[in-house]
C-alpha cells in the first residue's frame, strides 16, 4: 500500500472532472507530480461515479513516469491517443468578412444536426469515439444543460452543410471558451474552410458567449487541425497521453 502523504481533497481540487451522460474525463493533471498522481489514481478509481461508469478517460502529461502508466494499466486503462492542447486570448474582433451561415438547434431539427455531426467525424484523424452519436448528444445535453441548443451549430455554404461547430463556455467557469466538437465534412476538407470556420467560431465565443480566452485540443496526428490552430494564433500549452477505460456497465451516476 502506498503511503498517503498528500491531502486528497487538495489534489482533487487541482484537477478538472468532466461528467457526461455515460463518460467521465479527468483533466488538468499537469498540476500534479508523479507521486501525487500515484496517490490520487487509486482514490479516484475507488469512487462510485468512476466504478459505475462505462467510459473513463484520464489525461496525463506525455512525460509522466513509467510507474503512472503501469498503475493506469493495472486499472485496465489503455493508451487511446495523444492530445495537443492550445490556448488563445480572445481580443477584440477583427473583420472576417461574410463567413459561413450558421444555424443552431433553435433553427434546425436535432436529427439533421446529428446526421451532419456524425458525417463530419468520418475519416477523422483523431482517435474514434467509443460512444454512439446518440450517446454523444446526450453527453452534450448533460454537460452544457439548457444552453446546448445555442451551441450545436451546422455551418452552411450556399445552403449546403459543410461541417459543425459547438462553441460554449466551459461549465464551472465564466469566460473559458471551448468548442465541444469541430469538424468539416470529408468532401469539404482541404479547401481552407477549417481555418475560416474555426476563426468564425472564436469570434462567436468572444461576441456571443463573452469568452475572454479559448482552450482547444486535438489528436497529435491531426495535422490539418494543428495547422488551423496555428493559423488562428493558438499557442500549444501542453501535450497529454489520453488513457481510456471502457467497461460494460449500465450507466454513469
Amino acid at each position: 500500500m502506498r503511503k498517503k502523504s498528500h491531502n486528497i481533497s487538495d489534489l482533487m481540487a487541482r484537477i478538472h472532472i468532466v461528467k457526461g451522460k455515460n463518460f467521465v474525463t479527468i483533466e488538468n493533471t499537469k498540476t500534479l507530480t508523479n507521486l501525487e498522481l500515484l496517490e490520487l489514481i487509486p482514490y479516484m478509481m475507488d469512487q462510485s461515479f468512476i466504478k459505475t461508469c462505462g467510459n473513463v478517460n484520464i489525461l496525463v502529461d506525455c512525460q509522466c513516469s513509467k510507474e503512472v502508466v503501469s498503475l493506469l494499466k493495472e486499472y485496465e486503462f489503455t493508451l487511446h491517443d495523444e492530445n495537443v492542447t492550445v490556448h488563445k486570448v480572445l481580443e477584440e474582433s477583427s473583420n472576417l468578412g461574410e463567413g459561413f451561415s450558421l444555424k443552431d438547434l433553435h433553427d434546425i431539427p436535432l436529427k439533421e444536426f446529428k446526421n451532419v455531426w456524425e458525417a463530419s467525424m468520418k475519416e477523422s484523424l483523431n482517435a474514434p469515439s467509443s460512444l454512439h452519436i446518440d450517446d454523444q448528444m446526450r453527453s452534450v445535453e448533460v454537460e452544457l444543460g439548457p444552453n446546448c441548443k445555442r451551441s450545436c451549430m451546422i455551418a452552411y455554404e450556399n445552403d449546403v452543410p459543410i461541417g459543425v461547430t459547438m462553441p460554449h463556455i466551459e461549465p464551472g467557469t465564466v469566460d473559458e471558451g471551448r468548442i465541444f466538437y469541430f469538424g468539416i465534412l470529408p468532401s469539404e476538407r482541404g479547401k481552407g474552410k477549417s481555418k475560416l470556420l474555426h476563426q468564425q467560431t472564436l469570434e462567436i465565443l468572444k461576441k456571443e458567449f463573452n469568452a475572454s480566452y479559448y482552450i482547444g485540443s486535438t489528436g497529435h496526428n491531426n495535422l490539418p487541425m494543428l495547422k488551423t490552430f496555428q493559423s488562428n494564433g493558438c499557442m500549444v500549452v501542453e501535450r497529454n497521453k489520453v488513457f481510456k477505460r471502457k467497461k460494460r456497465v449500465s450507466k454513469c451516476t
